[in-house]
């Protein structure tokens, strides 16, 4: 008789039992007495009976899959104490510089292994919020000007490249000409422009000394020549009056004096610089005080006479003055009156008039 393990039939098994978790403290034990495996022993029949497999006397259930081990924790790290921390308080742990704090598999930070980013030393710090850079106002303007001109200057260039060529006039040049006739010497110097007389001997432009008259002390009495020392000794401040006349371009000067009665008269005539002239001719205006009455047409001066009777240098004489002020080109004239009553207004024009006309 053979003896052969039986095998139990799907209908004979029992439902797989509940496998806990595995972190439950039970579940090592309940994976342990999960399964008793029964060895049964076949019995052989007899040859003459059927032979019928033998039941177990307990059910057989299925292994159930193995718990998972449980994972051996690291060794910590030494732990630092920070050197700021304040005597006889806790140590605090804090990551080296150098170092990275240690991570499980999933990413996670790892268990005992604190990180601390910061050393604090009083509480916790709030970072501040990174500030939001905004535009400067500078770069804008700058932006918008440097804009402004490229568009400026594109739009100008459009409009003038839009335009039609402006054509150039054609060169115009005169050929010189000669005259055919021989040009005549005499003829030529005749037609020149004269030179002025002012630009001749001023001593002939001076005025006469009329008939019946004197003459007034050591003064010429005929037209002569005259110093610019002897001018800045008629007036009474000599060393200002030398400088002015230095400073105002003074040239040369001529001038006559003479006496008709008890009047005495005095004609001068000075010519400047062609720069120096008309100031020549407002510092004259200011000295005498001519330029009240015009005595001609187109005349730039004038004449005029005191009412009130003023005093000889260091005497008390008194007299009457009247003068007469104009410029023709770089020649000043001047004419002075001084009379023991007041000026004939008309013999002064008349003088002024004459002398005017011998500048022409």
């Amino acid at each position: 008789m053979s003896t052969e393990p039986v095998e139990p039939s799907p209908a004979d098994a029992s439902p797989p039992a509940a496998v806990p978790p595995a972190d439950r403290p039970d579940a090592t034990a309940s994976a342990t007495a999960s399964v008793t495996p029964v060895a049964t022993d076949a019995v052989a029949p007899d040859t003459t009976e059927s032979t019928e497999p033998t039941e177990s006397t307990e059910p057989v259930e299925p292994a159930g899959p193995a718990a998972p081990a449980e994972p051996v924790a690291a060794p910590a790290p030494p732990v630092a104490v920070s050197p700021w921390a304040a005597p006889g308080t806790a140590a605090a742990a804090y990551a080296l510089p150098d170092e990275e704090p240690a991570t499980a598999p999933g990413g996670a930070p790892g268990a005992g292994l604190p990180a601390v980013d910061v050393l604090v030393a009083g509480g916790d710090v709030t970072a501040p919020p990174a500030r939001v850079r905004r535009p400067r106002p500078v770069l804008l303007l700058t932006s918008a000007l440097v804009l402004g001109l490229l568009l400026g200057g594109g739009a100008g260039y459009v409009i003038q490249a839009g335009r039609p060529p402006t054509p150039l006039p054609p060169l115009q040049v005169a050929l010189p000409s000669y005259p055919a006739a021989v040009l005549d010497a005499a003829a030529a110097a005749e037609a020149a422009p004269k030179p002025l007389a002012i630009d001749g001997d001023l001593r002939k432009l001076v005025l006469e000394r009329p008939g019946g008259t004197e003459a007034w002390g050591d003064n010429p009495d005929v037209p002569s020549w005259i110093t610019v020392g002897e001018l800045a000794e008629r007036t009474g401040e000599a060393k200002r009056t030398f400088a002015d006349f230095n400073r105002d371009g003074f040239r040369r000067a001529a001038g006559v004096d003479w006496k008709q009665g008890g009047t005495r008269y005095r004609v001068t005539l000075l010519q400047y610089g062609p720069d120096d002239a008309d100031r020549a001719l407002a510092e004259a205006r200011g000295m005498h005080g001519a330029a009240a009455t015009k005595f001609a047409d187109g005349v730039n001066g004038g004449y005029q006479v005191e009412s009130e009777p003023e005093n000889w240098a260091e005497s008390t004489e008194k007299y009457y003055y009247g003068s007469a002020v104009a410029r023709r080109g770089t020649v000043v004239m001047e004419i002075e009156v001084f009379a023991p009553q007041p000026v004939d207004a008309a013999a002064l024009k008349d003088l002024a008039k004459k002398q005017w006309e011998r500048l022409a």
